[in-house]
């Protein structure tokens, strides 16, 4: 009873529509002169004849169709500089001849003296066929609607080039579950408990690869969301810095400065805290420079000197510009820091290296004090040093 509830609104649907485009061959009737009614009748009566009538309205009246809202798309496309809507209606052309064309193969199917078995078969058979047409001609749609996204990426960030074969695969299965649920519906069949046993599946193989579905989407909202991208250099929680070589939709890869190439789960990755030192307003990066200075030093020469340093370096930025800020007392030195910019980050380890070496020879130069670690022993008073008296050492 449930296959014959589903199947009736289609058969129903047809032989309504058959009714109709009979109604109206026989209205044409009306408009023929009446010299040709006769005649009129007479192929009225012959069913093969009614059936190639039908096929012959049916393709003019789908080029009709076709010239119609092609032409209408046409002109719309015009007004546009991009040719996607040229390449969209290429592939809309054959599907809408078609469509109208098959609904008059069904309707002139029915016009035919045959058994209803056979011609619920025939009409199902079209059915498909248009379904199956849609469908594959979507996959077509899809692929040139991700290649058009894909190429906006200033507006769509979430559709670029690397995630095109994950919407690519969405699209897919949700094209042929849609063209799968529609063909079961077309030849009576309950979809009900093909859904139930999908779910189940669904269920049973989300409980066995749940580590992969977690990075899958962890990978797609990174991928989506764009915390970091290929080139950045980040730090991780654990301590590694690195340049990101690749971000997948599994994992995210990351390649030390030691050479080390070092590969994170996506949903490991994607509930960490990451520190982004290529994000920002720019890809520059600033470098912090502690000197310390003996106490009684000239703070006003030692901001001088630093200053000069940053100015004189030639992987600085210039702009901003370096400065100096005297951070506080130390136990035994004035702390100061050299702020200064880089081009990238990758350069931090040289750049330092070489201000740290420049500022030790500046500063032993001019005779600035750089403390370290040393300890001043004061004797107050000398000791009674016992000497040894004759009779000990006789009795020894």
């Amino acid at each position: 009873m449930k296959n014959l509830n589903i199947q009736a609104p289609v058969e129903d649907a047809t032989n309504s529509t058959a009714v109709e485009v009979t109604n109206l061959i026989g209205k044409f009737a009306d408009y023929l002169p009446e010299s040709w009614q006769p005649y009129w009748n007479q192929l009225q009566s012959i069913p093969l004849l009614k059936f190639l009538i039908i096929i012959s309205i049916g393709y003019i009246v789908g080029k009709v169709v076709q010239f119609i809202l092609t032409r209408s798309a046409s002109q719309v496309a015009k007004r546009t500089r991009t040719k996607v809507d040229d390449e969209l209606i290429a592939l809309l052309r054959r599907p809408i001849f078609l469509t109208v064309f098959f609904f008059f193969l069904i309707v002139a199917t029915k016009s035919l003296n045959i058994s209803n078995s056979f011609e619920n078969t025939i009409s199902h058979l079209l059915l498909t066929m248009i379904v199956f047409m849609w469908m594959t001609r979507g996959f077509k749609i899809l692929h040139l609607l991700l290649r058009v996204l894909s190429d906006l990426r200033n507006r769509y960030k979430m559709i670029q080039r690397k995630t095109v074969p994950l919407f690519d695969l969405i699209g897919k299965i949700a094209l042929v579950a849609a063209g799968s649920y529609f063909i079961l519906l077309i030849w009576g069949i309950n979809p009900t408990a093909w859904l139930a046993s999908a779910g189940v599946i669904g269920i049973a193989v989300g409980f066995a690869a749940k580590d992969t579905l977690s990075n899958l989407f962890s990978g797609f909202f990174i991928i989506a969301d764009t915390p970091y991208k290929v080139g950045d250099f980040v730090v991780l929680d654990s301590g590694e810095r690195g340049m990101v070589t690749n971000v997948g939709i599994r994992s995210t890869r990351i390649l030390t400065r030691d050479d080390i190439e070092i590969t994170i789960p996506n949903a490991v990755i994607g509930n960490a805290k990451i520190k982004n030192q290529s994000g920002g307003r720019w890809e520059k990066f600033r470098l912090r420079i502690k000197v310390g200075v003996a106490y009684g030093s000239d703070v006003n020469q030692v901001c001088n000197v630093l200053k000069l340093i940053g100015f004189d370096d030639p992987n600085v930025c210039q702009t901003p510009e370096p400065r100096v800020r005297m951070r506080g007392f130390g136990a035994s030195s004035l702390d100061f820091e050299l702020l200064c910019w880089i081009e990238e980050p990758v350069l931090k380890g040289k750049v330092t290296h070489n201000l740290y070496i420049t500022i030790y020879n500046r500063f032993n130069e001019l005779g600035i004090e750089i403390p370290y670690n040393k300890q001043d022993v004061y004797i107050k008073e000398m000791p009674n040093i016992i000497k040894p008296s004759n009779n000990s050492d006789n009795n020894k």
